[in-house]
Order: structure tokens, then sequence, then C-alpha cells
């Protein structure tokens, strides 16, 4: 079974439905070498998960480097077959960059064509397949993005560009200025703000379909406690029994493909057999009041 590559906007890339997220790949997880890495780049890419999903700052600023000295082992021929995705704007205070003195955003134009720059050297790349801005910067002003944008794409480092976690509102803002392939943002069945606050309402008017982090609720929903959790669990466990113990993370992913804003879930997992389950997700069609069942269970009330 193999995944199927979409189009994330009429002028966007196309992109593997699931997405392999490479933030606990690092320091800030497995902490695998390139050799690791590698050998997860080429599982990846034989189950047919071809996009891979950075940011600048994940590891301490040091997952994008090992990733690309992987890239490097493995050649250009496995380059061409991926997507490159990696997100901008945080300044991170860590070992690493002394000179940040606290936790801050900058989305200047100099800040994002620096910080594109330094993740195609980290990747060992020549172009960027998609750009975000990782989080809305309050001091963000839409031309000077745009700028930045325009310069890097004649340029031919990146080819397309999309943000992370914007609201509606600061999705348009910026949109009003540039053309943006998407917004990443997070949707579970214990965080479900995307389905009503306007974010999957203004996505599917443009025909543009989100990337979707932590699409199970990861430790949250595996290891946390409290009334919801235990609640959602109970739920989820119950249906994976009644589709075939297909197990509980297929379920959620099941659930949050299903919505008709089209999906691209960020997996999160570095495991190679959850990597695989994940796809039956892609073919498991929720019966529609069990979706709602997730959905009450989730917020913790039925529907109005």
């Amino acid at each position: 079974m193999s995944i199927e590559q979409v189009k994330i906007s009429p002028s966007g890339p196309s992109l593997s439905r699931l997405v392999a997220g490479t933030m606990t790949w690092g320091e800030w997880g497995v902490d695998y070498s390139a050799n690791k890495m590698a050998d997860l780049i080429q599982h990846c890419l034989g189950l047919g998960i071809t996009t891979f999903d950075h940011a600048d700052i994940y590891g301490h600023y040091s997952t994008e480097e090992t990733f690309g000295e992987a890239l490097n082992q493995l050649g250009t021929s496995v380059r061409a077959q991926m997507q490159l995705v990696t997100k901008c704007g945080i300044n991170l205070k860590t070992h690493r960059r002394p000179d940040i003195r606290v936790k801050s955003y900058d989305s200047s134009r100099a800040h994002i064509i620096a910080s594109a720059e330094r993740s195609l050297k980290n990747l060992q790349t020549d172009y960027l397949d998609l750009l975000l801005i990782h989080r809305p910067d309050p001091l963000m002003h839409p031309a000077e993005v745009a700028e930045a944008f325009q310069h890097l794409k004649e340029s031919g480092k990146v080819r397309h560009f999309g943000v992370s976690n914007f609201t509606p509102s600061q999705f348009e803002l910026l949109a009003d200025c540039t053309s943006l392939v998407t917004n990443q943002v997070e949707c579970n069945a214990l965080h479900t703000d995307c389905l009503f606050d306007g974010t999957f309402d203004q996505l599917l008017t443009a025909d543009i379909r989100p990337m979707i982090w932590s699409p199970i609720g990861g430790a949250k929903y595996f290891n946390g406690e409290g009334t919801a959790v235990l609640r959602l669990r109970d739920a989820v466990q119950t249906l994976s029994a009644k589709y075939d113990d297909v197990g509980e993370d297929v379920i959620l992913l099941a659930w949050l493909l299903q919505h008709p804003v089209g999906c691209h879930p960020v997996l999160g997992t570095t495991k190679p057999k959850r990597l695989e389950k994940a796809r039956l997700a892609l073919n498991l069609q929720l019966d529609r009041q069990d979706w709602f069942i997730i959905l009450e269970a989730g917020r913790g009330h039925e529907v109005a």
C-alpha cells in the first residue's frame, strides 16, 4: 500500500498525504546519527512518505544539519524523490545561539532570507520545496515578508511558501501580499479549534490543504491524565475494536483525514512499524456517528 501525492493547493507543490515530521529525529527525541536518519529516510520513501517536515530550531538548531549529512550519504537521486519543508521565524534561546537573549519571533526580510539560506546549507540541498513562517510575529509587516519570499523564489532557493499556526485573519493579512499554499496548524481530537474558529473554513474556500502537527495528540493522548483524555481514550479504544482492532492511532488519524479540508498529517513517530500502520488510516472511513462520538469525547460535550 503506497501513499498518494496530492497538490496542497492549486499553485502549490504535491506532497505525500502523510508527512514525516523530523522534530524528534535529533536531540529533541531519539538523537539519531546521520546513518540512522538515512535508514529512516529510506524507510519512509519505501512507504510512499515522500514529504519531510523540518524547522530550523529542531534539536536546538542541529537536526537539519544531521539530516543533510544523511541526504549526502544517500545521494542526489534520493533528494529528487522527496519534498523538503522547513520553517523559520523563531529565535530560540539555546547554547548554539548565545546572542539570543529571549525567545522571540523575527519575520524581517533579512532574517527570513538568512534562515532559508542556512537551512539550504544544513540540509545540503539547492532548493526548498516549501518554506513556512513558524509562528505569527506581532511585528510582522506583510509587505516585507512578501519581499523576502519573492527574493527567495526568484533566486530558485525556495519554490513555495506558507505559514504555520496562523489565525484566519493573520493568514489573510499575509495572503493579500503573497501567495501562500498552506497553513500548518495543530488539530486532533483533543484540540479541535480549527474546526470551529474559521481556520478550516478559510482553507476550504481557497482550496488549500492544511498540514497538521500533533494529529493524534502525542504524549497528551497516550500519557496524559484527566477526564478529557481518559474519556477520549475509552471511546477510541472501543471504536478500534469495532474497526478490526486497527489501533488507537489509526482511528485518530482516520478521524482527522475524514474532514473535507483534506489534511496532510505530520507524523511525529520515528518507529518504522507505526509509520507503516499509519497508512491504514488513509482507507478507513468511519461511520458518521462514530466520527461525532470522537468529537464529543474530545470536547467533553455533545454538539449544540
